[in-house]
């Protein structure tokens, strides 16, 4: 988890496409305020002084997503599914730059088909799906992994989408799920890759038909996913590039005035 020197909390935006809620009425009454809100109120209070949040959405200008507001995010997370081609180019790409600097990106189940997560894994992000408000069991495979943190061993969640593989990801630098239903599919529902400086988790369970972001174990998993994408303290957000590096790193001066140090710790090896 995070350590800072300065303990300063860490800044949170939560973004979510906002477009279900205008034309499901059934997900209106889910989620009242918005599925991105109740993310953000569960994450505010799991994680306490520990955050500050706040929301952006598709309709907002620049997406919610101003050089401002990405200059001071230090973990981002992204819901979409209807309006994935709505999302600006120019923002992705910034968005994209954010996370190779170290911003941390939590990727939220349909948004595994979002522009940014497909551009930072280069494959189509495909998978196989069923909408039929199955039981889905969401079970820890790494179970010393600070995502897994107070997570039960599975989490049961009654009503929700089957996702199934294959999943058309790069291999995650970490399988911290995989999940279960009903018709024996299986899904690898929870990943960590590091991009750049940034570290990216993407967790399933969440699709907008159901009332999973209310479920307190998603909660939770989320609200961990946020400490551990957290980027360094000493962060810079600067993405890493080509650097023409001056040489010589040591000169004979140098190697002259540390030789007798290093004879003397020889000598005493002996």
């Amino acid at each position: 988890m995070r350590e800072s020197t300065d303990q300063r909390p860490l800044n949170v935006t939560v973004w979510g496409e906002n477009l279900h809620e205008f034309h499901d009425e059934h997900m209106a009454e889910m989620y009242p305020g918005g599925m991105h809100t109740t993310i953000a109120e569960a994450i505010s209070s799991l994680l306490g002084e520990r955050v500050v949040v706040r929301t952006a959405t598709l309709d907002q200008p620049e997406h919610g997503l101003t050089e401002e507001v990405l200059a001071s995010t230090d973990v981002l997370t992204w819901w979409g599914h209807m309006g994935h081609d709505q999302v600006d180019d120019a923002i992705v790409a910034k968005v994209h730059q954010r996370v190779l600097g170290g911003m941390g990106l939590l990727v939220l189940h349909s948004a595994h088909f979002s522009k940014i997560f497909k551009s930072l894994m280069g494959t189509t992000c495909s998978l196989q799906w069923r909408d039929s408000n199955d039981t889905e069991l969401v079970w820890t495979v790494k179970a010393d992994h600070p995502i897994a943190d107070g997570v039960p061993h599975p989490i049961r969640i009654e009503g929700q989408e089957m996702y199934g593989e294959l999943f058309d990801i790069p291999d995650p630098d970490e399988l911290v799920f995989i999940s279960s239903f009903t018709g024996g599919e299986v899904f690898r529902s929870g990943c960590t890759w590091r991009r750049g400086k940034g570290k990216v988790f993407y967790f399933s369970p969440g699709d907008q038909a159901y009332p999973v972001y209310h479920h307190p174990d998603i909660q939770r998993v989320i609200a961990n996913g946020v400490l551990w994408a957290a980027p360094a303290p000493e962060a810079t957000f600067t993405a890493p590039d080509v650097v023409n590096q001056p040489e010589p790193r040591f000169t004979a001066e140098d190697f002259a005035r540390i030789a007798p140090g290093m004879q003397a710790g020889k000598e005493g090896l002996r």
